[in-house]
């Protein structure tokens, strides 16, 4: 029987070292962690497709206590990923990545039914183009993050942008693009964030999201629509993208690209002061978004 979502994420969980100037620290990442937070603390009802080792297994058990479904693959490695930010600015960082737990493959999502598959891959070969190609024949919308597509690693494990030669393909059957400041440039050559949106709209997908140390941009209905982020104190850079990519998303089924870029930002703000996923709830995201009206 085909299980029915609001959103499914999609994307290896990750074992991340945090390196910072003033400590080091140990947490549970992976792209689809936190975006499965994100859209069921704004209500969603959520699946999250994964792959981990079976010593992990806290993460599933953690998502389902907070009524996400989770369809976990065990491999003989989880994901390793090393994160190395050498100075305040937190869009400067390098990410190694020891070990990984493969690629995904059809048979995973086979027998999910989802009005969103948002997939959050790490690096590049997580999810095969094949792979893509397979999803898109379920008829949902399909919203990718652009890492997990440019990214490969060199001989010293170091996850570099690479280019892609592929992206014509996999970004006409995208609806959802989700890039950060970094990866946008790569990609389009465009250091200006609404120019950069507008190139990749042109490859294909309906709406570009772009993080970037300040805030939020999103390109959709031939429309920019801009929103900073409203913290206090970052503490958690990790899964910044991820949250405000699939707080978007899901917000956009229900609301305008406008009120959708607004509650991104705001879930976004509120994740960032703390480093583990958003755990808060609807409320308290929307009495912030209030601040943006």
């Amino acid at each position: 029987m085909l299980m029915k979502y609001d959103i499914t994420l999609i994307g290896n969980y990750t074992k991340d070292t945090v390196v910072t100037t003033k400590e080091t620290k140990y947490v549970d990442g992976g792209g689809f962690n936190y975006g499965a937070h994100a859209a069921r603390a704004l209500g969603a009802k959520v699946a999250a497709i994964t792959r981990l080792n079976i010593n992990d297994k806290h993460v599933v058990d953690n998502l389902k206590a907070i009524g996400i479904d989770v369809f976990p693959t065990y491999t003989p490695e989880s994901t390793h990923m090393e994160l190395i930010y050498p100075t305040n600015n937190f869009d400067n960082r390098t990410l190694i990545m020891p070990k990984s737990a493969g690629s995904f493959t059809s048979k995973q999502f086979e027998d999910i039914n989802s009005k969103i598959f948002l997939v959050n891959a790490s690096i590049r070969d997580e999810f095969k183009l094949e792979t893509l190609f397979d999803l898109k024949t379920k008829g949902a919308l399909i919203g990718i993050d652009l890492q997990g597509f440019i990214r490969t690693k060199d001989t010293e494990n170091i996850l570099i942008n690479s280019t892609w030669e592929q992206k014509k393909e996999a970004l006409g059957m995208t609806h959802y693009l989700k890039a950060d400041g970094v990866e946008a440039e790569f990609l389009t050559g465009e250091s200006d964030l609404v120019s950069a949106a507008k190139v990749l709209r042109a490859y294909g997908p309906k709406e570009i999201i772009i993080t970037h140390k300040d805030g939020v941009l999103v390109y959709a209905d031939n429309k920019i629509f801009q929103e900073p982020f409203k913290l206090k104190k970052i503490i958690g850079r990790s899964g910044r993208g991820d949250t405000c990519g699939a707080s978007y998303v899901f917000m956009r089924l229900t609301s305008n690209p406008e009120t959708a870029t607004k509650w991104a930002a705001a879930a976004t703000s509120i994740k960032m002061e703390s480093d583990t996923p958003l755990k808060k709830d609807k409320k308290t995201i929307q009495n912030l978004v209030k601040m943006y009206n």
